[in-house]
């Protein structure tokens, strides 16, 4: 199993913006609780993180091109504003789990609303590094599940 986790708009800065709402962990730390995680699975795991739109998209379909077994996805901001990653994220063939370190329900209604849910498997928000880990383990199961089919 191979998985890719993507990382969008600003979440370089974990551990320095605002750590009442996203915590002390940095990006450094989700990744690494991230790859210990998919060791633990038998899975490989694939991080990246840009603030660049397009840099998004085109891993994006590299992704579609390596036949990833899954998505994770923080697309910060972008989950609210981008049709661009939206529409990549639709190309995959893949499992997508939408993820976010805070409860985008609790906060603005601007973030009430997300591009990425309506074509993901599912959306995990408010549990800090929990949602990553949490992401990742549906995204096991679920290509664990495809393979027994």
């Amino acid at each position: 199993m191979k998985f890719l986790v993507l990382h969008g708009v600003n979440l370089n800065m974990f551990g320095q913006r605002d750590p009442g709402q996203y915590g002390t962990a940095t990006l450094a730390d989700i990744d690494a609780a991230l790859r210990q995680l998919a060791g633990e699975l038998g899975a490989a795991v694939d991080c990246f993180q840009t603030n660049h739109e397009g840099a998004m998209c085109e891993r994006i379909h590299q992704a579609h091109r390596d036949a990833v077994d899954g998505v994770v996805i923080n697309a910060g901001a972008w989950t609210h504003t981008s049709i661009a990653i939206r529409d990549a994220l639709a190309i995959l063939k893949c499992p997508i789990v939408e993820v976010h370190m805070s409860n985008i329900h609790a906060r603005e209604p601007f973030r009430h609303v997300s591009h990425i849910a309506p074509i993901a498997r599912g959306q995990i928000c408010g549990l800090g590094v929990d949602s990553y880990l949490l992401g990742l383990r549906a995204l096991a199961s679920q290509a664990q599940t495809a393979i027994k089919k």
